[in-house]
């Protein structure tokens, strides 16, 4: 699934082509995804002043109102010439002024887009998300505030959209290899001084990600079809039986929260 790293490469990497120009038509070819599309008429003519992102979400911000996109678990942006052949699951496009289209391509069609009239944050998408992981609120003293009287293992914590956004389960387990950390601990048996560790190292690795164009995972590639190149940096992530890169410990897997989670015994004790 693209994570925040991939939907922030995404941002980047097609903002410099649409910011500014005019949407000509939105052409919805298959409404059906996770939710269904349903786009006003008034959409067509407005022009796209900026692109920013809540979490996994692409906000277009328009001269009135906003469209909301999602990429669901293996859905991508591309920008491409007007008259380019279809693919089979390009499912919405917008056709620009510039002559080129914006076209959402999403296999699997758990992605979304959707009409926000209001201040885009209101939507109801985006009203309860916690904090962004890149942003100046958060931090460890943030984190364990949150963390109160807690008795979850940390992956689950620092996963849950509510506290921080953005984090998913290749960046939870780096992050925590980074800070030394084993997922399974209970928050409220941290101490300060692992919390402000893991607060830099989520930022840290987020970073790095999105430095190095993203995580590819089998269906994720970047805006200009190349694959990101994170994959190639994990220390933990589906390494499961092979050596630890800092001490040569195998690594330990084990299931948290459902989620596939790798670990080293030696490095990550607290």
């Amino acid at each position: 699934m693209p994570e925040l790293p991939e939907v922030e490469t995404t941002r980047r990497g097609i903002a410099p082509l649409v910011e500014g120009v005019r949407i000509e038509e939105i052409i919805v070819r298959n409404p059906n995804l996770r939710w269904p599309v349903e786009l006003p008429a008034e959409v067509a003519g407005q022009t796209i002043e900026r692109i920013s992102r809540r979490a996994k979400y692409l906000i277009f911000e328009l001269q009135h109102g906003s469209l909301i996109v999602h990429l669901g678990m293996s859905g991508n942006l591309r920008v491409v010439a007007a008259g380019a052949a279809y693919r089979k699951h390009d499912h919405v496009a917008w056709r620009l002024a510039s002559g080129s289209e914006l076209r959402l391509h999403d296999p699997r069609r758990f992605g979304s887009v959707h009409w926000h009239a209001g201040e885009p944050l209101s939507h109801w998408l985006l009203a309860d998300l916690g904090v962004e992981p890149l942003g100046n609120e958060f931090n460890g003293a943030y984190l364990r505030a949150q963390a109160g009287k807690r008795r979850a293992p940390v992956k689950n914590f620092i996963m849950d959209a509510r506290v921080v956004v953005g984090v998913g389960n290749i960046y939870a387990n780096e992050a925590l290899f980074l800070a030394g950390i084993r997922p399974s601990v209970r928050v409220n048996r941290l101490s300060r001084a692992a919390w402000e560790r893991l607060a830099q190292a989520v930022r840290e690795v987020l970073l790095e990600a999105i430095r190095l164009g993203g995580t590819t995972l089998r269906d994720f590639v970047k805006q200009d079809g190349n694959p990101g190149y994170f994959q190639q940096s994990l220390n933990v992530y589906g390494r499961q039986g092979e050596p630890c890169r800092r001490c040569a410990t195998l690594l330990t897997g084990c299931r948290i929260g459902q989620r596939a989670t790798t670990y080293c015994r030696s490095c990550q004790q607290n």
